[in-house]
């Protein structure tokens, strides 16, 4: 006998459940600049219109904010950060990238899917809705899809995408939020993997962006790592990235380039003695200096970094 798998379909929710006692939270509305008005308008009537918010009384109210992007827009963004003090955390794991790049050996083919607009796939729990209110000039109103900003936000989408692909996990895909790879070992199976994904994709009508999709590669780009046939290498633009790093001047600076090379760690050997002299200003108490044994470990971490390996996945068997 075959065993048929059972379709069931998963409804993906966030919940916002909020510690005994929590008040709503309300935090003062910034002042914006004109231009930010401007964007402020036309991406409420984009979020109205596609029902991602609606108008609301709510006594939560969280301010917003405006960010640049790369491509010199703006970027709107709500600051849940009372909100997130008060909500009861969720524990569900989120992957190790190197545990899911692990599970890569063998593979010789690759696929990529993006979903669009990613947690907008994913409604709020009708009951919740009024604590993601945020206020604006032009009024108050909440989210029914999951915003950007809150603590759970990336357990919940992990939990949905581990939902859909349940049976599929670490035997043709693996996902890290909302990054999917399909890998296989021949081009006939990939087809088939490829047609078991796109199934559960309808089956839970979760939706993509296929100008940001990658078929049947022998190598593509996943998570700052090049992943291919003969093994993993690190993203190119993360090798300039690397190459143009100024030596720190300060904590701040400092901990944003350990934290830099702690993603690509797999690729330095003995990492914990080359970055003791970088760990060490970081102790509680310790006076940010930046020496010649400092200098010494950055320039041999930068140097590695931008000629590093290949790694070939080891099998564990």
């Amino acid at each position: 006998m075959t065993r048929q798998r059972t379709s069931t379909h998963f409804v993906p929710r966030v919940k916002i459940d909020l510690e005994p006692g929590a008040q709503p939270t309300v935090r003062t509305q910034w002042r914006l600049t004109q231009p930010e008005l401007t964007e402020l308008r036309s991406q409420l009537d984009y979020l109205l219109e596609k029902g991602f918010i609606r108008p609301s009384t709510s006594p939560f109210a969280a301010p917003i904010l405006f960010t640049p992007k790369k491509d010199g827009g703006l970027r709107m963004c709500i600051d849940y950060r009372a909100l997130n003090r008060r909500t009861i955390k969720s524990r569900y794991p989120i992957p190790l990238v190197d545990d899911l790049l692990d599970q890569l050996r063998g593979a010789r083919f690759f696929s990529k899917i993006d979903l669009r607009g990613g947690y907008h796939q994913i409604r709020v729990f009708a009951d919740d809705c009024h604590k993601t209110a945020f206020r604006t000039r032009y009024g108050s109103y909440e989210c029914t899809v999951m915003p950007f900003g809150l603590t759970n936000a990336p357990s919940t989408f992990q939990l949905t995408m581990n939902g859909v692909f349940r049976d599929l996990l670490d035997k043709c895909v693996i996902v890290y939020l909302d990054d999917i790879l399909i890998y296989s070992t021949t081009q006939e199976q990939h087809l088939k993997d490829l047609e078991q994904v796109f199934q559960r994709l309808q089956e839970h009508r979760l939706i993509t962006k296929g100008s940001k999709c990658e078929f049947l590669k022998p190598e593509l780009e996943f998570l700052g790592h090049v992943v291919g046939a003969d093994g993993i290498k690190i993203d190119p633009k993360k090798i300039t990235t690397i190459r143009d790093w100024k030596p720190p001047t300060n904590l701040q600076e400092l901990q944003s380039f350990l934290g830099f090379v702690n993603y690509v760690r797999r690729f330095i050997p003995n990492m914990a003695g080359i970055t003791r002299p970088l760990t060490d200003p970081l102790r509680k108490g310790t006076l940010f200096e930046w020496r010649e044994r400092q200098q010494t470990a950055f320039d041999e971490l930068r140097n590695f970094l931008t000629s590093p390996p290949v790694l070939r996945i080891a099998d564990p068997s």
